[in-house]
């Protein structure tokens, strides 16, 4: 969890209020559910109203930190979850790790949101980093009931984005209110709704990018 400011990953995960723990090694991270190992700032906050008031050389240190000292082991992906935006935390993290495989970068349906990913890929792209492909959140609404999709937002911002920039486009994740229930309780949605079009879609995603990486990695 690179989002120093306003880390929120233990939350979804449901490792809040546990800590990390140091040894000879090293500092080790905290276990979450189906064997991912989880670090961030917010394991280090005392409590919930305390803020992280960093300039970036700080939170540039901190993600440094994050990299170097953390007991990883043998890991199958590295995933930094970064905030929006080309501030100090996608800048250090890409400067940090030499040949980072690539970076995902995600949308919503608005055009507001389409100005501010352009300049993410091209921020990605001068810091010789490849985008491996831009999804689109929040991209309309799946009735549970009837399963009938509706456009909440306008529609195709995330695909329009990908032909501009000629990146590729990973895919859509509808609206869903069931995975805000989730976040909140600190269960990952497709464990508790795997047959829904959100599960899928992620699952989709997940597979194209399993895909994209396997290919680019020496036999």
């Amino acid at each position: 969890d690179a989002d120093i400011t306003g880390p929120s990953i233990p939350k979804i995960l449901g490792v809040r209020g546990q800590g990390l723990t140091g040894g000879p090694p090293g500092i080790f991270p905290v276990m979450g559910p189906l064997g991912v190992k989880v670090v961030s700032m917010d394991f280090l906050l005392p409590s919930d109203e305390t803020p992280v008031i960093w300039r970036g050389p700080m939170k540039s240190m901190a993600i440094k930190q994050f990299l170097a000292e953390i007991v990883w082991g043998n890991l199958e992906y590295l995933l930094i979850d970064l905030p929006p935006g080309t501030g100090d935390e996608a800048l250090t993290v890409f400067q940090a790790i030499p040949g980072v495989d690539g970076a995902v970068i995600v949308t919503i349906p608005s055009d507001l949101s389409q100005l501010v990913v352009k300049k993410a890929v091209t921020f990605t792209r001068n810091l010789q980093t490849r985008v491996l492909g831009i999804v689109e959140n929040m991209s309309g609404f799946v009735c549970p009931n009837c399963g009938h999709y509706v456009d909440i937002f306008s529609s195709g911002g995330g695909e329009r984005i990908s032909r501009e920039m000629g990146v590729p486009f990973l895919g859509k994740v509808p609206l869903d209110p069931r995975v805000c229930e989730a976040s909140d309780k600190g269960m990952p949605f497709i464990v508790e709704h795997t047959d829904t079009p959100v599960a899928k879609a992620f699952m989709s995603i997940v597979e194209k990018l399993e895909n994209m990486l396997e290919k680019q990695r020496p036999s």
